[in-house]
């Protein structure tokens, strides 16, 4: 059993029904439960719950503060290539893409720590784009040990692999590997990934089972917002969740829910999510899963995120880059997709001190034995 034989049980269209059924006794009744079902989730998601954003709000700013404090984590994206075997409508590395290819070898990956490093970074989320032939484990096994001393933890959002692999990687020093499935409507995976291996909606849905398996420190789970009903989309993402908390105890799990951004060819979200729902959204997570880490991309406006993270947020990306060799040279059109929030991480974390936030630059300690 995987978590693709309890999706393939839950009706989309049941699921999406019921979040219109909410009367503002029940979205009350969730705002002071001390532990939420899914079904007060849902509440909190409702199109009814919009009114009462001011409340769900006050209740995510309580609980963030009381599991993580006045902390904010940082971390950057260090892209190491744009190649890509699948087709994606949203994505700039879409091996269809009239765009100039780049693999960053062993030297430039070392500019780019340096430079990382330079901006105060102690904390990476190595990306590439999908292409298990050319960017596969025989380039992971000679990157990650050349970036692994740089940082105190390093994370990967790749293309999903074998549970073997992800041993593999969790030896090479791996702390934590984001997958995340974008949709979980079959018709609209399916019309948004149309080429490649990702492609196989059950490989993917299946992967966090394979990172769970491997003892994994953190799984980090997402959908990408734009493509369907983020609603019905959000409601079963936290059904993934929750099987996978039970199943994979010991591991930590994160959330992060991008919105889709403009790049080379595309990005145009056919089912967009304003701001005020996003905020809910966000929050609506924070009340059903107070220990869940809640990660917000440079994707989103300075003025988004500041008014974002002191509600629900435990880490922030800053200074981000989106395309291989962005920190330490020259850059060039080779970006994923484009960023809205382009300051640099000590100004991010002036930002957040003037909020009362502290920022933390590390995860880990290397004299803890990490």
């Amino acid at each position: 059993m995987t978590f693709y034989d309890t999706w393939q049980t839950l009706s989309w269209h049941d699921t999406q029904l019921y979040s219109h059924s909410y009367t503002a006794q029940q979205i009350k009744a969730a705002i002071d439960k001390p532990k939420l079902a899914l079904s007060d989730l849902q509440a909190l998601l409702s199109p009814a719950a919009s009114t009462f954003l001011p409340q769900i709000a006050s209740k995510a700013r309580s609980l963030t503060r009381q599991r993580f404090g006045a902390t904010v984590q940082f971390f950057a994206p260090l892209y190491l290539s744009n190649l890509c075997a699948n087709e994606c409508s949203y994505c700039g590395f879409s091996m269809s893409q009239k765009v100039k290819r780049k693999t960053l070898t062993a030297e430039e990956i070392k500019q780019e720590c340096f430079a990382l490093k330079a901006l105060g970074i102690d904390q990476v989320l190595l990306l590439t784009g999908e292409h298990e032939r050319k960017v596969g484990m025989d380039y992971f096994r000679s990157v990650i040990p050349l970036i692994r001393p740089y940082f105190s933890s390093v994370q990967l959002e790749v293309q999903p692999l074998a549970a073997e692999e992800y041993t593999e990687l969790r030896q090479l020093g791996i702390d934590a590997v984001m997958l995340y499935q974008e949709t979980y409507q079959a018709a609209a995976y399916q019309q948004h990934h149309s080429k490649g291996r990702k492609a196989d909606i059950q490989w993917r849905l299946e992967g966090p089972d394979r990172i769970g398996q491997a003892g994994m420190d953190k799984i980090g789970l997402g959908i990408l917002l734009g493509l369907t009903d983020w609603r019905t989309d959000a409601v079963m993402l936290a059904q993934h969740l929750q099987y996978l908390q039970k199943r994979y105890w010991q591991c930590r799990f994160s959330l992060s829910v991008p919105r889709i951004r403009p790049c080379s060819g595309g990005g145009l979200a056919s089912n967009p999510i304003t701001d005020k729902e996003l905020i809910q959204l966000i929050c609506a997570f924070r009340l059903f899963a107070p220990d869940l880490e809640i990660s917000l991309s440079t994707r989103e406006s300075e003025q988004f995120r500041r008014v974002v993270t002191p509600l629900a947020i435990s880490s922030l990306s800053a200074g981000s880059k989106t395309q291989p060799g962005g920190y330490s040279v020259a850059p060039e059109n080779l970006q994923q997709f484009n960023i809205d929030d382009e300051r640099l991480p000590y100004q991010v974390a002036e930002d957040m001190v003037e909020q009362g936030l502290q920022p933390v630059w590390k995860d880990w300690d290397a004299n803890l034995g990490r």
